[in-house]
């Protein structure tokens, strides 16, 4: 859970008792009209971790990077009691809790276990729409007939992977995906709560403005000018006053979101959005030079997943992180769609070189490749400078030797010579 959604968690458990919402009597109401449940596992990586380390149990764990630059990936409920959260410094973290046992992130156990995870979600229905290796949303209307209600579905998933997997997760039940994921962070850790159509007003109203889905720090102070603090403040403020501040798009969707209107279907085997890579430096850096290996490195990256992926996109993003912390991205779109890494890497270090920041330090770096599609459906024209064969099929095989030495095997020669500079 990132440390905005902690913050949003903590601010609805408020809201929500003073809005007078209790368990309720499913004798007197129906759960026939919320069919979507959002699974979210209880710290994943921390639990994870906890299953192959039984010792650590009952003391507060956090997963993540130990170098200076370390950030947290993962902390149990234990380490949050101490004010640790994911995407914290490690070294503020462990100042917050300094008898925490960290662990390494451990990628592959994480893939394993969350594996397992969506194959007990699949058991219950096709219908599974994953988010994330921690969490799911799911439409069970097909498994009333053999299953029972959604709150007896969701009951059964969470017996399910508290006695296959080890462990917990929570549950929100409701009739949109929006709903349903507020409501699961509303009962975390290891709970479920059910939203029905009937009572969602109620539940929402009284949330900040943070709980509503698009509404980022600019967006908020831009709805504070307004006199806006709550859900049920953007609920009671004319649409066509939404779409003046905010724009047609943000304006109609809050407006919709604030009334409990959300029409996005559960979307199964959902294509990924874009693919990228980023990189925290163990010092900021100024130099230009060694900005664009990285970005280097990490188009090829990139490029790399598109192809291991069978995709292909036509527009570049990268993000460029200040040591102040102020963020910015640029973007561009191609003229066509590649996954070649040599194009990838042109664009990314022309965006930086046009971001006007010749000089300035940086924390951090990142290459995102959006708009993507599958590769067989694309047709790509050589270009100019390009040998017959095409420099997709180069790194085709530079692929193929990657995957049997190791990525350092075979890679651009300004690569190696950074290596050789860091010695």
């Amino acid at each position: 859970m990132s440390r905005r959604q902690l913050q949003r968690g903590t601010a609805m458990r408020g809201a929500v008792t003073a809005s007078g919402i209790e368990p309720l009597d499913l004798t007197t109401v129906s759960d026939e009209d919320c069919p979507i449940l959002h699974i979210d596992m209880d710290a994943f990586f921390a639990g994870v971790e906890e299953l192959k380390h039984p010792w650590a149990r009952g003391r507060p764990v956090i997963v993540g990077g130990t170098g200076g630059r370390g950030v947290v990936a993962s902390a149990n409920y234990a380490a949050r009691r101490f004010g640790v959260h994911s995407a914290m410094p490690m070294s503020r973290a462990l100042r917050a809790c300094p008898d925490a046992v960290v662990f390494p992130p451990d990628g592959a156990s994480y893939r394993r276990v969350s594996a397992a995870v969506m194959d007990i979600l699949r058991s219950v229905t096709p219908e599974v729409e994953p988010l994330s290796l921690d969490e799911a949303f799911l439409d069970v209307s097909g498994a009333r007939r053999r299953l029972g209600s959604p709150v007896r579905v969701a009951t059964l998933i969470r017996e399910r992977i508290r006695t296959e997997q080890r462990l917990t997760c929570s549950v929100g039940v409701a009739s949109t995906k929006f709903v349903a994921k507020l409501a699961s962070t509303h009962c975390k850790p290891d709970g479920l709560l059910f939203v029905p159509a009937r009572h969602v007003r109620a539940f929402l109203h009284p949330l900040p403005l943070g709980a509503l889905w698009g509404v980022g720090d600019k967006t908020e102070q831009t709805l504070a000018r307004l006199g806006l603090r709550t859900i049920g403040d953007v609920a009671a403020t004319p649409p066509e006053t939404l779409r003046r501040e905010l724009g047609v798009a943000l304006g109609d969707r809050l407006a919709a979101l604030s009334q409990g209107r959300d029409e996005r279907r559960v979307v199964t085997d959902a294509p990924d959005k874009s693919i990228g890579a980023e990189e925290t430096f163990a010092e900021d850096v100024a130099d230009a030079g060694r900005i664009g290996r990285e970005l280097l490195r990490l188009s090829e990256k990139v490029a790399r997943r598109l192809r291991a992926t069978g995709q292909v996109g036509r527009t570049v993003v990268v993000k460029l992180r200040r040591d102040d912390f102020t963020t910015i991205t640029r973007s561009r779109t191609l003229p066509d769609y590649t996954d070649v890494g040599r194009e990838i890497s042109a664009t990314a270090r022309s965006l930086y070189a046009a971001a006007g920041l010749d000089g300035a330090r940086l924390r951090l770096v990142g290459v995102r490749v959006e708009g993507l599609r599958a590769a067989a459906g694309v047709h790509r024209q050589l270009a100019l400078d390009e040998p017959e064969s095409g420099w997709r099929d180069a790194e085709r095989v530079m692929d193929l030797v990657a995957r049997r030495f190791g990525p350092a095997a075979l890679r651009p020669a300004v690569l190696a010579e950074r290596d050789e500079d860091d010695v």
